[in-house]
């Protein structure tokens, strides 16, 4: 329960710019989890989540900055992973279909990864596009992503 959680603080983070705890934890409410505050600021210091002001003077949550491995796959959990649709690549290309909403939470995942073959990712609504360095890292890159997924 606790992973999922979190796992959903994250992608919520990342997916708006949330500037309260109220407002986190409302979040999370509306997605299945009864939370108190103490739990949310628990989490909170737990994931090393901090604020930040944004370019209109007000302050949001934003995730950490971490070059570790176990904070890569907290935020690439099962939760992220169970999101994704599908997996196709042309050339340089790889192209991800998730549930609606969900696909700027996948890139964030993605881009936690530091994958070398990956120059980047373009997130939508339920579509990302990971542009490869070439032909032969999109293969790997969408290889591995069917196997997180399960061949999809």
């Amino acid at each position: 329960m606790k992973k999922s959680r979190q796992e959903k603080l994250l992608e919520l983070i990342s997916a708006f710019e949330i500037d309260t705890q109220d407002e986190l934890i409302e979040r999370l409410r509306d997605h299945g989890f009864e939370v108190t505050q103490a739990t949310v600021s628990r989490d909170i210091r737990e994931l090393n989540i901090s604020k930040m002001t944004t370019g209109k003077g007000t302050y949001r949550y934003v995730l950490p900055k971490q070059n570790e491995d176990h904070a890569s796959s907290m935020r690439f959990g099962s939760t992220i992973i169970g999101s994704i649709v599908s997996v196709e690549s042309a050339l340089n290309i790889v192209v991800l279909k998730t549930f609606a909403g969900l696909a700027q939470a996948v890139a964030v995942g993605i881009d936690g990864m530091k994958m070398d073959q990956v120059l980047g990712c373009v997130a939508g609504d339920d579509t990302i596009m990971i542009v490869a360095r070439d032909e032969s890292c999109a293969t790997e890159i969408s290889d591995y992503l069917r196997t997180l997924v399960g061949g999809r």
